[in-house]
């Protein structure tokens, strides 16, 4: 658990640091750092789904995914039921917003699946620390844009992660890189989602999208049980 560990720490030190900063900041160049975010957010969700999209076996899997998922997180209402939960908290429905795209930017994606795996199995933590540098310096600008409640990321992360480390040894077997292609599309998507939420220019509710990731690792099941019976 050490490059969990590591990778926390982290993404609360970035998270304090972040928001110490924008207390000097003024209001128009707040302005100026959410439209660069928002940017810097649609580009990295553009470059993870372009770069993965060659690496999957199903091209269409990722659209029956987002329609699948997103039916089933709008009927659970995940994007509501987060901004209500937030919405006493300091910053309310903007603190939702950062800390959805936190959560998003630190969770999906190759290096926080793959790396806890790879602790728990082969004692390899470079992944994670790799991850955690990354994480550190996004840490620092989320939280100088919505404040030190994108250290709350850093919880969500290490349930994730820990999981992950947890059950490594069952999930292992079955993170094809055809697999890890499908969800990091489906990662790119979500921060491209995101990145235009973050712009003002449409809210995608980007949290009812979630669901989607549970449909790759349940479609690939069922092929390999109608292979078993073949």
């Amino acid at each position: 658990m050490l490059g969990t560990i590591v990778n926390v720490s982290c993404i609360l030190t970035g998270s304090v640091i972040g928001s110490f900063v924008s207390r000097g900041i003024d209001e128009k160049y707040k302005k100026a750092l959410f439209d660069g975010l928002g940017l810097a957010t649609v580009g990295l969700g553009a470059n993870a789904f372009v770069s993965n999209i060659p690496k999957v076996t199903y091209p269409v899997l990722f659209i029956a995914s987002i329609a699948i998922g997103t039916v089933l997180g709008t009927r659970l209402d995940l994007d509501g039921k987060f901004h209500a939960l937030l919405e006493k908290a300091k910053g309310g429905s903007k603190l939702a917003e950062g800390l959805s795209t936190a959560i998003l930017l630190f969770c999906i994606g190759t290096l926080s699946i793959l790396g806890p795996i790879e602790s728990r199995l082969n004692g390899n933590n470079t992944y994670l620390f790799t991850n955690a540098t990354l994480d550190f310096v996004s840490s620092i600008i989320l939280s100088s844009a919505y404040g030190i409640g994108i250290a709350l990321a850093a919880l969500v992360l290490f349930c994730w992660q820990g999981s992950i480390y947890l059950f490594a040894g069952f999930i292992a077997p079955y993170m094809t890189p055809a697999l890890m292609g499908e969800i990091s599309v489906l990662g790119g998507i979500f921060l491209m989602s995101s990145g235009l939420g973050i712009l003002q220019i449409r809210d995608c509710k980007t949290l009812n999208m979630l669901p989607a990731l549970l449909v790759p690792p349940l479609f690939y099941a069922l092929v390999n049980v109608i292979k078993g019976f073949i």
